[in-house]
């Protein structure tokens, strides 16, 4: 049996905090088959459609909220979750895209082609143009829609852009992340550019002002230009708290007692966004939309533990299929909600948000057949039980291949060497590499990161790729019932198998150096012309690029010729 060492904790202190405790519940083989996401559920009983806020956080940790015992203050955040519903039974993806791909689409990630990774921002790909966007539905319904923060779905050519997808209006970035005043990102050494667009245009005039605080602004800004009495749906994508680590020094000071730097800077950055969340809730007060609305906070992946986030007491983090990488903070405040302040443990995927939110807007859901999500307004606003049974986490063909999987492990039905995880009732399994596996204490230590690199370095050589948890019973996925219970391995992996028959080609082409923002006036925006097509091969790079690339290379000779006369220039001065 294993023996985890946590530097600065002790066993003993861990079982008398609570966090290693749980009652043993008797095990069910897996759940009943899950319900027809279509199935029409009661619709709401409001007089007219509510407006929509939906927040979502950028690598906000589990632990990383005050009313998850943090050391971190969040008192709008605690608030607005005591006195609506708190989801405790809810679940994102372990990284950025896969997250806001399920939302904006309420499909899986193997249902869109974006089952690897993320999208980066010289590829030639984006969230597919064929899909039917949560906004362009909200859009139908006679929603004003709106988008305020971090997109992250491709941007390649214009069509992919957030207003050609359903938004009214947009403010943000387009990539995964930048400086949080210059709005700055560099994908690489060298390949760097401006990246706030307003609309469809870069947004030079913006620089300098703190991203949490200009989103907020541009939200209250929205809200006293709209009616009341017309529908809005504001979609707000903060870049907080994302690295890099940039807050206002005022926030900072509050945390001057904590003795890990990052973990300083994080906790401000958090604290900084609690309160762009009470501005925007004033604003709805102040401008008459508040006793009609509906607003769901949500984290987008688990916290980056490298940086100061914590998803203690789960296992794991951001990108890993651990507790800690896709257990998220989420809950839903509003006046309209039928059973406010409690605790709602109904099992939630955040591709439940596209059927949920386009149902209490009385939108049409006929049209978009195959969504993988449910409308859980019924548990969220009464307490009834979820149509969700489970949750396919991801199947990802292209991960690395985990050294000591194989067929034969997986009964001869799946290949356990492939990275996938399902949850399945009480029972999650996970195949491949997971990710970094170990429990990650709060980081309060100064010398922390020296700290558990060690003990994360205990569990990366266990020679497995498969486990099983009931995560009903066992939370901190402590206990691999894998051996033990052979029979609903099984069961899980045909889940797999019968997911994986539905699962289109990975889209994820190579980097094209057209996407360089020196071709497009020092910042990221489409750079590929509106008839280039959307032809892929499994995983590999656009077939049309191919014939490109004898062009490109002048493109580079160019490049090189130019820097080398500004040297010469500069010499001579």
């Amino acid at each position: 049996m294993a023996v985890y060492a946590l530097t600065g904790f002790s066993l003993v202190s861990l079982l008398s905090f609570g966090y290693l405790s749980w009652d043993w519940m008797k095990p069910s083989l897996v759940a009943d088959v899950p319900t027809d996401p279509m199935e029409k559920s009661p619709p709401p009983t409001f007089s007219r459609p509510p407006h929509i806020i939906f927040i979502l956080t950028d690598d906000q940790g589990y632990h990383d909220v005050g009313y998850h015992g943090s050391d971190i203050q969040t008192p709008t955040l605690d608030r607005l979750a005591a006195e609506g519903v708190k989801l405790e039974n809810y679940y994102i993806q372990p990284i950025c895209t896969p997250s806001r791909s399920q939302l904006i689409t309420g499909r899986y990630q193997i249902h869109t082609g974006l089952q690897h990774s993320i999208i980066r921002p010289r590829q030639p790909n984006c969230l597919p143009l064929d899909q039917v966007t949560l906004p362009q539905k909200l859009q139908e319904a006679g929603y004003s829609t709106h988008m305020v923060g971090k997109w992250h779905l491709g941007f390649y050519k214009k069509e992919c852009l957030p207003t050609r997808r359903g938004f009214d209006t947009f403010l943000g970035s387009l990539t995964g992340n930048v400086d949080y005043y210059t709005y700055d990102n560099c994908d690489g050494p060298g390949v760097c550019g401006y990246d706030l667009h307003e609309g469809e245009d870069v947004a030079w005039d913006q620089s300098g002002k703190y991203s949490t605080f200009l989103y907020a602004q541009r939200v209250s800004k929205i809200l006293a230009s709209h009616s009341p009495k017309e529908p809005i749906f504001i979609y707000v994508a903060f870049q907080a708290v994302h690295t890099p680590l940039q807050s206002p020094k005022e926030y900072i000071y509050r945390y001057r007692s904590m003795g890990n730097v990052a973990r300083r800077k994080y906790a401000a950055m958090v604290t900084c966004m609690d309160e762009a969340v009470k501005n925007i809730t004033w604003a709805l007060k102040k401008y008459g939309y508040y006793d009609n609305s509906v607003i769901v906070f949500s984290t987008d992946n688990g916290g980056q533990t490298f940086s100061g986030g914590s998803n203690w007491p789960l296992r794991g983090r951001k990108g890993t299929y651990w507790e800690g990488g896709v257990r998220g903070i989420g809950f839903v405040h509003s006046p309209l909600i039928k059973r406010k302040r409690r605790t709602s443990w109904a099992l939630v995927h955040i591709t439940d948000w596209y059927p949920t939110l386009v149902s209490l807007a009385r939108g049409n859901l006929s049209n978009v057949p195959g969504l993988d999500g449910y409308n859980v307004w019924p548990a969220i606003s009464e307490g009834k039980d979820s149509p969700r049974t489970e949750i396919l986490h991801n199947i990802d063909p292209l991960y690395n291949h985990a050294k000591y999987g194989s067929l034969e492990d997986g009964f001869g039905i799946w290949n356990t060497a492939v990275q996938a995880s399902i949850r399945v009732g009480e029972w999650k399994l996970l195949t491949g590499d997971p990710g970094y596996s170990d429990w990650i204490p709060p980081q309060t230590l100064t010398n922390f990161p020296g700290s558990w690199w060690n003990l994360e370095r205990l569990t990366d050589g266990l020679r497995k790729s498969v486990w099983l948890f009931n995560i009903t019973a066992d939370p901190y996925e402590r206990y691999d019932l894998s051996d033990q219970r052979p029979d609903v391995v099984r069961t899980l992996l045909m889940r797999l198998v019968h997911y994986n028959r539905t699962a289109i080609p990975v889209r994820y082409p190579a980097e094209n150096p057209r996407a360089h923002p020196d071709f497009n006036g020092g910042a990221w925006g489409p750079w590929a012309s509106e008839d280039d097509g959307e032809e892929w091969e499994g995983g590999g790079e656009p077939l049309k690029s191919r014939n490109k690339k004898k062009k490109c290379k002048i493109c580079k000779l160019r490049s090189f010729f130019r820097k080398l006369n500004t040297r010469l220039m500069s010499n001579r001065i």
